[in-house]
């Protein structure tokens, strides 16, 4: 994890610097939208689709993979073990819990880390479906993902204590 606690902590440091800890941010605000959560809420569906807390941060530890396995790695989906399309990693079964999600996150953030750790921004990373890209776009592909995920969590977790207050 970045040694960088908040964006504020970074604003004259390298871009790299500034991507590991505005990523870590992101990772960490997702990750923290279960906290406090009974299992029922975090796996409570308020939307049609299969979004919800648990497989938000599901999806997440699916979304480090691919990126950061996948991609940089070149190993396979059923190699790394994970589902052939993100609209699968959003699936929960019995053996998912708040605990059991929240670590393998942790463990895939970890892993994308060090996976990261020894190339640039501007090093190619050659296991994409898409063909050899950037470091740095995968970062901000990640980013925009995270972002995008927050929002949603921040949604949900809004209905649901608001609803159980």
């Amino acid at each position: 994890m970045s040694t960088h606690t908040s964006t504020e902590d970074v604003i004259n440091n390298s871009e790299r610097v500034q991507f590991d800890t505005f990523l870590d941010e992101h990772r960490r605000a997702l990750n923290d939208s279960l906290d406090g959560l009974t299992e029922e809420q975090a796996r409570r569906r308020l939307v049609p689709s299969r979004t919800t807390l648990l497989g938000l941060v599901k999806h997440a530890t699916f979304v480090e993979k691919v990126w950061f396995d996948e991609a940089i790695t070149g190993r396979s989906r059923a190699e790394i073990g994970i589902p052939a399309s993100p609209d699968e990693s959003f699936i929960l079964n019995d053996q998912n819990t708040v605990a059991s999600i929240r670590a393998a996150h942790a463990e895939a953030c970890e892993a994308s880390r060090s996976a990261a750790a020894q190339l640039g921004l501007d090093d190619l990373v050659l296991g994409n479906r898409r063909g050899p890209l950037p470091l740095r776009w995968v970062y901000l592909h990640m980013l925009r993902e995270l972002a995008q995920h927050c929002g949603h969590a921040d949604i949900l977790r809004e209905q649901i204590t608001s609803a159980d207050a």
